[in-house]
């Protein structure tokens, strides 16, 4: 292997560190904020039997490993779900630097997938979003709109950027609620869905929005209609979207140019030249 690779391995090593570790704290989000308690204390415990973790025991990935799957207390069973959260958040930070590098991109999508990850976790185990997140998801990626133009020399566009992004996500997907909902005669969507929506208008902008929001749909019509047809889901039963808009969000703000600009290419040519 070349001496490039051998440098640049324990950066990608620690980044992964970084975001296994925010992965960490996003489980402690997802476990403690629809249950009403501190995010801070206390320190991280067995759902159990309340043992406090010990250092070692709190590693991200590797703790989860070094008990084996148990409780060192009690030796109640600990789900594989929060090295799982651990290891795709640190993923997800790699893959994220490998595509920005460090910049400011970086540091927001960052902060956007691990927010999104944590939103798609509530949602499929609570059915709902809640609002203290998507509210701060929608300041939050104002500010990072307005930071990216301010870059650029055009902060106020960048503002402006997010501002109509989220004003469209958020019509947009109230409006289509209350159509489906009509339609149907009881509720189609959660208001959730639509707040969710609009925090991803305000970090990516309306265009990239609207791919995200339409590979959200697809990627969620098609699983739900997979899950009907294996009898894994009901025709009535309710079933989360927020994971499905989080994931089109996330694909849209990686590669959501491309994907316009080959369907320009493809459908448009003189367009998309």
């Amino acid at each position: 292997m070349s001496s490039q690779f051998w440098l640049t391995l324990p950066t990608y090593l620690i980044v992964f560190a970084l975001g296994a570790s925010v992965g960490s704290f996003a489980n402690v989000v997802v476990y403690r904020l629809p249950a009403g308690l501190s995010l801070l204390w206390p320190p991280s415990r067995c759902p159990h039997c309340g043992h406090r973790l010990r250092r070692r025991e709190n590693v991200p990935v590797f703790g989860w490993l070094w008990l084996r799957g148990r409780c060192a207390h009690c030796r109640a069973p600990i789900s594989p779900r929060y090295p799982l959260v651990e290891t795709a958040t640190g993923l997800l930070f790699v893959l994220v630097f490998w595509l920005y590098g460090l910049s400011l991109t970086t540091l927001g999508y960052w902060l956007f997938f691990t927010g999104s990850l944590v939103l798609s976790l509530i949602d499929f185990d609570t059915m709902t979003l809640p609002n203290p997140i998507t509210q701060l998801g929608v300041v939050l990626g104002l500010t990072f709109q307005t930071a990216l133009g301010w870059q650029n020399g055009a902060a106020i566009e960048g503002l402006m950027a997010g501002v109509i992004g989220a004003v469209v996500g958020i019509w947009l997907v109230d409006g289509i609620r209350l159509v489906a909902s009509a339609a149907l005669n009881k509720e189609a969507m959660g208001a959730g869905d639509a707040k969710l929506t609009a925090a991803i208008g305000a970090w990516l902008g309306w265009k990239l929005m609207l791919v995200g929001g339409f590979l959200g749909c697809a990627i969620g019509a098609f699983v739900g209609g997979a899950a009907i047809a294996l009898g894994w889901l009901r025709r009535s039963q309710p079933m989360p979207f927020g994971p499905f808009l989080a994931l089109g969000g996330a694909v849209a703000a990686l590669w959501g140019e491309a994907i316009v600009q080959s369907y320009l290419d493809l459908f448009f040519p003189s367009l998309g030249s």
